[in-house]
């Protein structure tokens, strides 16, 4: 039951996580960024300090293949991370709510192009649908939904080399952002030496960048634990619905004949998705 919670809790804390991404649209994404890694490293540090697992990160941090891997799936989450603040910053976090709903479907193609997994019916299906509504999108704007396209692609890549992390789910948040860490306090440094940063205008608000991304985080991490796969692939949606209604009503974002087509596509492949795993789990 205490996965539950904590699971429940990080995708409520996603859901409304663009109010407050909301409040920094005056800064550039990479800065937000940056300040997402800095301040992310005391909370996340306090947590295996709490925890007695500081000694793992020790061994990544010498082991070159734990490293390596680190890297890789610090670079990925780095690119949603900024993907994601644009979006959100910049009007389209409709896209960002379009971009999380294809993700578990994604998830479910690599299984098939990396691993070899069989798809059911059903699957195929799902993928179909998702794919002939990104066409619907495309179509309509002249151009691929590039935002949803990328947070489906980096977070899915990111979820899928993150099961090859040989360390747990805390200790590799902390080793993704001790590795960013280098080039966030770089960028930092170069900000304030051009006066063009805003940590000294909002300071509180960046510092929050940190709550707002390692708190969710870490309680996903330590949910999904205790869950079955199932109960994960359906809770998935609760962030990107919240996302959606945040945008149509609390943003005011036009959401146009081209989207109310593409949208029920995506939901109906979501339900197929979803109807799959339950089958699959008898």
């Amino acid at each position: 039951m205490a996965g539950f919670g904590f699971a429940l809790s990080a995708y409520l804390l996603w859901g409304v996580l663009p109010l407050y991404m909301k409040l920094v649209s005056h800064i550039p994404a990479v800065e937000v960024v940056a300040h997402r890694v800095i301040w992310s490293i005391p909370i996340a540090g306090l947590v295996l300090i709490l925890l007695s697992r500081t000694g793992d990160i020790k061994t990544a941090l010498m082991t070159p293949r734990t490293l390596a891997m680190g890297c890789l799936t610090a670079g990925l989450v780095s690119v949603n991370w900024g993907i994601y603040v644009w979006s959100i910053t910049s009007g389209n976090a409709l896209e960002a709510a379009l971009g999380y709903y294809i993700n578990p479907i994604f998830s479910v193609f690599l299984g098939f192009a990396l691993l070899g997994e069989r798809l059911k019916p059903m699957q195929w299906a799902a993928v179909a649908l998702a794919f002939a509504a990104v066409v619907v999108l495309t179509l309509d704007a002249g151009r691929l939904p590039l935002a949803a396209l990328g947070l489906t692609v980096t977070w899915g890549f990111y979820a899928f080399f993150k099961k090859s992390l040989p360390i747990g789910p805390n200790q590799g948040f902390l080793l993704e952002v001790l590795i960013l860490a280098i080039p966030a306090l770089g960028y930092w440094a170069y900000l304030g030496g051009t006066g063009a940063g805003h940590f000294g205008s909002d300071t509180w608000l960046l510092l929050g960048c940190g709550v707002v991304t390692a708190i969710p985080l870490m309680l996903y991490a330590n949910g999904a634990k205790g869950l079955r796969l199932t109960t994960i692939a359906i809770m998935q949606y609760i962030a990107p619905t919240m996302i959606f209604l945040v945008a149509v009503f609390v943003f005011g974002e036009p959401f146009g004949q081209a989207r109310a087509i593409a949208f029920p596509m995506i939901w109906a492949a979501l339900v197929l998705y979803s109807m799959s795993m339950w089958r699959g789990r008898g």
